[in-house]
């Protein structure tokens, strides 16, 4: 169980990863992320 656990974590951020093929694409998927959580937190 703890092996198909690891193979789909591994899975998982191999296609987070390539799904930004570049630093700046990774950069700016976590700006949308940092200001997602900066509009909620003010909408609390």
């Amino acid at each position: 169980m703890k092996k198909l656990l690891w193979v789909a974590l591994v899975l998982a951020a191999v296609l987070g990863v390539s799904a930004c093929n570049t630093m700046r694409g990774i950069g700016q998927d976590v700006q949308k992320a940092g200001t997602a959580i900066e509009d909620a937190a003010k909408k609390k």
